[in-house]
């Protein structure tokens, strides 16, 4: 049986810098910029990369934020439709705070519980991104952290289950496992709740 595999096209690490939201500064490492080389794969995510704010993210079933690439074209057009002129250059990979850019796998392919084997580290996939009003920001918009969940396409945090190394043209082999909820169901099923509330 051929199993299905992401591609890494880029490994993003970030520090925390101020990020302007609502009018004043907070603290983010969205920002994240793609590496060259190997990078070092611990139990608590990629090494030189930082989280704030561990009490929503980050920790051991978060340790790793995965993203595919063929979301972009939408984020750029969307952003460029609700705030035009305001951005001027491409969306780039890391720019939505992603550790690993990848292609080949997106969010209703992938379910809670599968993993992600790659050549010397494996990851277990832990549930969607719920992002927040740094999202908004970054992007340019009010309403893009709801449109992320609405739309599922919201990314997936990984745990990290063999540290090791990994770099960008890696693949990603998926091994499925229970495929109880994919990661598109689980954030629709999360806006359902929010819609109705």
């Amino acid at each position: 049986m051929t199993l299905r595999h992401a591609t890494i096209r880029s490994v993003n690490v970030g520090i925390a810098r101020p990020l302007m939201v609502g009018g004043r500064p907070v603290m983010s490492a969205m920002d994240k910029r793609g590496q060259t080389g190997e990078v070092h794969v611990g139990t608590l995510g990629l090494a030189g990369d930082e989280q704030v704010e561990l009490a929503y993210h980050g920790g051991i079933s978060q340790a790793v934020y995965a993203y595919p690439i063929e979301h972009l074209p939408f984020w750029q057009a969307r952003r460029a439709a609700q705030a035009p002129g305001l951005f001027e250059t491409p969306l780039e990979m890391g720019g939505l705070g992603e550790n690993l850019s990848i292609e080949g796998l997106l969010e209703h392919e992938v379910f809670v519980g599968d993993q992600l084997v790659g050549a010397n580290v494996v990851f277990r996939v832990t549930q969607h991104r719920e992002p927040c009003a740094k999202l908004n920001a970054v992007l340019g918009y009010a309403t893009a952290a709801k449109e992320m969940v609405a739309e599922a396409r919201t990314g997936f945090y990984l745990r990290v289950e063999q540290t090791g190394t990994l770099q960008a043209g890696d693949c990603l082999a998926l091994h499925p496992g229970r495929q109880e909820i994919s990661v598109a169901d689980m954030a629709r099923s999360k806006w359902a709740r929010h819609a109705r509330d």
